[in-house]
């Protein structure tokens, strides 16, 4: 393991973040590229929201949901399929239609849906955290292309970065109080995970892994709540790059545009005063940069 994981000021290559959209989002999260609209989906948790963002021209068209959301990914027949506070949901954006496909501790109030990501296989994975964030209240959840709704991880606490390898034999995963990313033998099969061990760990100090995106070399690009950055890591937690953000709650990433060069960075302003903060008159913003290295398309449910 590294002693550079997770370095706030670290002496390797930085790049920083420049603003696409002043979207003042509560708890931006779950960004996903999509490459046939040439747009990227991303949600603002707390906002009860998803965004589509055209980086092209900075427009930023709002979608409510009507419910706290988690995550939101691309459906192979078409539209989205999102993580909620009470399950799965399919969304048509161009009626605007909210349908529960699959229930999920939907009579728990106490409980709802944060990140989630679709794998190489078309299920979509994620998992449910406590709204206190009290610990070991959440599970990770694997919601499969029949909509039927598999329970995999219990106890987690706050289920945040989900990505897999590029052959897609590990499944990498965060939540987020261990200080960790774990790793995971992945079957393509079944969808089974075993073999839980830590990839890396990153130091309290430099800020709590949250979201995460795995790129065309292999290395993880880890987002830093309240670490002001995000990091690119190699599977061993050996620090490569970092990028400044000018926010602290630096949430999620995805690689995106046309040649999936650049990375999108989501930024909450949660637990702000109102007026926000003088210091960061820009946090809860899309970021963007070009960080020398290109992303993967995402993989669609049931595709």
């Amino acid at each position: 393991m590294s002693e550079l994981a997770g370095e706030p000021r670290p002496a390797v290559p930085r790049l920083r973040a420049e603003l696409v959209v002043n979207a003042a989002a509560g708890l931006g999260e779950g960004p996903v590229w999509d490459a046939d609209g040439g747009v990227l989906w991303w949600v603002d948790i707390v906002g009860e929201t998803v965004h589509r963002t055209d980086p092209r021209t900075g427009e930023d068209e709002i979608l409510p949901v009507g419910r706290m959301i988690g995550a939101v990914a691309l459906r192979a027949s078409g539209g989205l399929v999102a993580a909620v506070r009470d399950g799965f949901v399919a969304i048509d954006p161009d009626t605007g239609r909210v349908e529960l496909i699959a229930p999920v501790e939907a009579e728990d109030e106490t409980t709802r849906m944060n990140d989630g990501k679709v794998d190489p296989t078309g299920r979509f994975w994620a998992g449910t955290m406590a709204v206190d964030h009290r610990d070991a209240a959440g599970t990770l959840y694997r919601l499969d292309p029949d909509l039927r709704v598999t329970p995999v991880i219990s106890g987690t606490s706050i289920s945040n970065g989900l990505d897999w390898s590029l052959d897609g034999r590990t499944m990498y995963y965060i939540d987020t109080p261990t200080q960790r990313v774990d790793r995971f033998a992945f079957d393509h099969e079944s969808g089974a995970i075993s073999g839980r061990t830590p990839a890396f760990s990153i130091p309290a100090e430099a800020g709590s892994p949250d979201g995460m995106t795995v790129d065309e070399e292999g290395y993880l690009w880890v987002a830093l709540w309240e670490g002001w950055g995000v990091g690119r890591y190699s599977p061993d937690g050996r620090l490569d790059r970092w990028v400044d953000v000018p926010a602290e709650q630096s949430s999620s990433c995805a690689f995106g545009g046309p040649d999936l060069d650049q990375l999108f960075i989501t930024t909450a302003q949660e637990g702000f005063p109102p007026g926000g903060k003088p210091n960061q008159p820009l946090a809860g913003g899309l970021f963007v940069c070009r960080p020398g290295v290109r992303g993967r398309l995402p993989f669609r449910f049931g595709g």
